[in-house]
């Protein structure tokens, strides 16, 4: 075995890790794979024999190049990110799922609430809380990735976590009544019961339903607040839904929605005490289109 071959193995070891890292900095699934191979061409081009730790000099390098597409996302933005935006899911069969202890172990289970909450921190306060909170990287190093002294890095983190912990309530851990309430909504859904979805929803629902810039109409991107908001939204969009399956998005029960083989929309959601308290439908065709979607089951 060659180095160049040694060491591509060696960094294959980490790149699950570090599509994590970068998943939580970006909420973007291929703009983290970007950022993992640049890692890998970094790596590649640099001298390894002062690399004492490479994992963590991995995570670092990852981090900066996450912060620096951060800074040029927020730079080019002429308008803050709209309300309705949901981040890229990940998607499992739910059928996988076996152990659910297991499952919290995944890299990627991190919730769509949380990674909403992220995309609305400043660049550095998301990678300090994202590094440290996360994933447990001393704050002195990451103090010269944000330029800024430990304890400066510190504040940024602790202020961080506090907008984290105020917008992202303890939510039901339980897969199996997750599943009962998604079950219920279906349900009520397809029969056009609106009391019924009412009922299931909680009377603070908040819907955001990220339909892309190109998309009019009554299916356009949009934010709605309010059980019977939320329930006329379901009805309206119940005809669509036959095809729907359950499955987990990131790593709780949520939905893909399908018609005639292709993929419409996958929907999210926070429960809280058996009641749907936020939904996360992202239907942009483009997006849907790079995402692995789990086949129904036959």
């Amino acid at each position: 075995m060659t180095g160049s071959e040694e060491l591509a193995g060696r960094f294959e070891e980490h790149r699950g890790h570090l599509k994590a890292v970068a998943y939580r900095m970006l909420g973007s699934l291929a703009e983290a794979e970007d950022a993992v191979q640049e890692a890998w061409l970094r790596l590649s081009r640099s001298d390894t024999d002062g690399i004492g730790n490479l994992g963590g000099w991995l995570t670092t390098v990852t981090g900066r190049i996450c912060l620096n597409l951060l800074r040029s996302r927020a730079a080019r933005r002429e308008e803050p990110m709209g309300d309705a935006f949901v981040p890229d899911p990940v998607l499992r069969p739910l059928a996988q799922v076996v152990d659910p202890a297991e499952e919290v172990l995944q890299a990627d289970s991190v919730g769509l609430a949380l990674l909403v909450v992220l995309e609305n921190l400043a660049p550095d306060e998301r990678l300090t809380f994202v590094l440290h909170d996360m994933f447990a990287v001393p704050f002195d190093d990451i103090a010269p990735i944000v330029e800024r002294s430990p304890a400066a890095t510190r504040q940024l983190a602790s202020r961080a976590r506090r907008r984290v912990r105020g917008a992202t309530p303890s939510a039901e851990p339980d897969l199996g009544r997750q599943k009962q309430v998604l079950d219920a909504f279906l349900a009520a859904s397809r029969a056009g019961d609106f009391e019924a979805l009412v009922a299931v929803l909680h009377p603070d629902v908040l819907l955001r339903a990220d339909s892309g810039a190109l998309v009019r109409g009554a299916a356009a991107s949009k934010v709605v607040q309010g059980a019977k908001a939320v329930a006329e939204q379901a009805l309206m969009f119940a005809p669509f839904t036959q095809g729907a399956e359950l499955v987990l998005v990131n790593g709780s029960v949520g939905m893909v929605n399908a018609h005639e083989g292709r993929v419409q929309s996958v929907m999210g959601v926070t429960i809280v005490d058996g009641r749907i308290t936020d939904m996360y439908i992202l239907a942009d065709p483009e997006r849907l289109e790079r995402l692995e979607v789990p086949r129904p089951a036959v």
